[in-house]
């Protein structure tokens, strides 16, 4: 009798790994099975209907040729950046470096050297303000000569671009594949916009102020065809003869909210910010800072507000409409991120992704049936052909709902800043005193990190990444984000001068940056009280610099990086004076 249940039991066990087998079988099998089902339907017709099949076109090709890119804005540490264990053993700096081409030699643009007793003064302004804020000889200052030390990319002109190496021949819809040289080679007018803004990037600043690629990459992040929402098929970058691949995900790895890696039909890459607030909502006054939304409009008003400011230390930002079911559902491959797409009872086609925080069912991102707003901002250089180096932000918050970080109870905390590398030389406690000032007019309380390139080591700026929760609160100004100016009280003569600009009524803040927001697709970015608090936060830090001014005196507060021909911005001094 025993040895008849002992058989039973056997059998049953059996039964359920079977069982357990089969239903992991057909788990996997289901996109293929539902790509051949004809009740599929397009959501943007009749989106009560079950979601389709993985998508028209099909799977894509498994190996797809283009320049490897990343966007690595969810630092967590003071090191290397944390996307490094992406980089295969084969991807050689060196190597990887000869993929892209020289463009052709930067010629030394001479502009008008600036006259201090200039500066200062405002010019009138006929027709666009916007336009003669870029006239004023503030926005005319020259960088000095490049040499290969101050430009990310060192190409050797017999290595070229090749885009027909790839299978995919749609490389670039821009008008520009039929540009060749006599020697039948592609020109450098004919690379795609987001390659060209890579090489024109150097110790100083990412794009230069009149650089017209950058026009055409905003408009490429609006009109360029999604072709994959983080394809997991190998994508590889041909470096000489041999080649070096990595595989991506649809879903932005770490953060506490959805972010998707989008890929254009030119092999250039975009981060995608779905809309999750209206331009009306403030954030809630019960909210933690850490606990906020990231938004859209504010990453896209982040890109302007940089530019108007002349940093320019923000990459590229565009507001998109997009269709969340042939442009996110059928073009992606990652399979945890399909399962979460779903009708909503209003009939509108939601999803929810994976991530830390607001990805589930109650916090669904749904489109109106299946359209949705959202910010594409274009990805950096990939880590395989350009490091970057992840600092941690010395006036960083505790993220804490009861503990306070070390600068909120200190003082004299600068002074030990000033005296810890990299502060305590070059321009890096400037570059942060103008981080400062940006975060503040947007009330961004969210910067945790930043991110340098690595080869320019510390005499170089800030990439201002990650602006999702700023213009958050119209009605209320957060002077905790000032404290590295008040504790400090130094900064830039040009960046002082440019603010002293930007609060006069012929080149107001609000004004320029209304001007600049209507140029997006997505226009109105801001809502009008939000354009309003930026004047009024520009108000406070000149007032917060002028007791600096009054307490320590010019000569100690403002760093002249007018002086000379080329400035002495770019020969890193000393920003602290004892």
């Amino acid at each position: 009798m025993k040895m008849i249940l002992l058989r039973k039991f056997r059998v049953l066990i059996l039964m359920v790994f079977l069982i357990a087998c089969s239903m992991h079988i057909m788990i996997d099998l289901l996109p293929k099975l539902e790509r051949h089902g004809n009740s599929g339907c397009s959501c943007s017709h009749t989106p009560s209907e079950e979601p389709q099949s993985w998508g028209k076109q099909g799977w894509p090709n498994k190996h797809t040729l283009r320049i490897l890119q990343d966007f690595s804005n969810e630092p967590s540490s003071n090191v290397s950046s944390h996307s490094l264990e992406r980089i295969p053993a084969t991807g050689d700096k060196t190597q990887a470096l000869r993929r892209l081409e020289h463009y052709g030699q930067r010629g030394d643009k001479k502009r008008q050297f600036i006259q201090d007793a200039t500066l200062a003064k405002s010019i009138p302004v006929k027709g666009s303000r916007l336009s003669a804020l870029y006239e004023h000889p503030l926005y005319k200052r020259s960088l000095p000569p490049l040499t290969n030390e101050d430009t990310l990319f060192n190409v050797n002109t017999d290595i070229r671009f090749d885009p027909k190496a790839a299978e995919d021949q749609e490389w670039n819809t821009e008008g520009n594949v039929d540009e060749f040289s006599p020697t039948g080679e592609l020109t450098a007018d004919s690379y795609p916009n987001w390659l060209r803004f890579h090489i024109g990037i150097n110790r100083y600043e990412l794009y230069s102020r009149h650089n017209p690629v950058i026009d055409a990459l905003l408009k490429d992040l609006v009109t360029q065809r999604i072709t994959s929402v983080g394809d997991q098929s190998q994508i590889c970058v041909v470096v000489n003869i041999s080649v070096v691949c990595l595989t991506p995900t649809a879903m932005k790895s770490g953060g506490t909210q959805l972010k998707l890696i989008m890929t254009f039909q030119n092999y250039g890459q975009a981060l995608f910010k779905p809309m999750k607030q209206t331009r009306e909502q403030e954030t809630p006054p019960d909210f933690f800072y850490f606990s906020d939304f990231e938004r859209h409009n504010a990453e896209i008003a982040a890109f302007h507000l940089d530019r108007i400011l002349d940093f320019r230390r923000v990459p590229p930002v565009a507001g998109r409409l997009v269709n969340m079911t042939k442009e996110i559902r059928d073009v992606t491959r990652d399979k945890k991120l399909w399962r979460t797409f779903f009708i909503s009872p209003a009939n509108n086609v939601c999803f929810y992704g994976e991530c830390s925080y607001y990805c589930s069912t109650e916090h669904a991102l749904c489109g109106k049936p299946d359209q949705i707003e959202g910010s594409l901002a274009a990805f950096l250089p990939d880590l395989a052909l350009a490091k970057r180096k992840t600092w941690r932000n010395p006036w960083r918050r505790s993220y804490h709902k009861r503990k306070k970080a070390e600068w909120e109870v200190d003082p004299d905390y600068c002074e030990e800043v000033k005296q810890t590398p990299p502060y305590d030389s070059g321009t890096r406690l400037l570059d942060i005193m103008d981080m400062t000032v940006f975060d503040f007019l947007m009330g961004n309380m969210d910067r945790h990190h930043y991110e340098t390139f690595e080869k320019f080591g510390n005499e170089t700026f800030i990439i201002h990444l990650d602006n999702g929760r700023g213009f958050g609160k119209h009605s209320h100004d957060e002077m905790s984000i000032l404290v590295p100016l008040t504790q400090c009280c130094r900064v830039r003569k040009s960046t002082h001068l440019r603010l002293q600009l930007l609060a006069k009524e012929e080149y107001k803040l609000s004004t320029l940056m209304a001007e600049s927001l209507v140029r997006d697709r997505l226009s109105p970015i801001l809502i009008q009280p939000h354009l309003k608090a930026m004047d009024r936060r520009l108000r406070q830090v000149l007032n917060v610099l002028s007791e600096c001014i009054e307490k320590e005196g010019y000569t100690y507060v403002v760093e002249d990086d007018l002086q000379g021909d080329q400035g002495t911005d770019h020969t890193h001094t000393s920003p602290q004076r004892r």
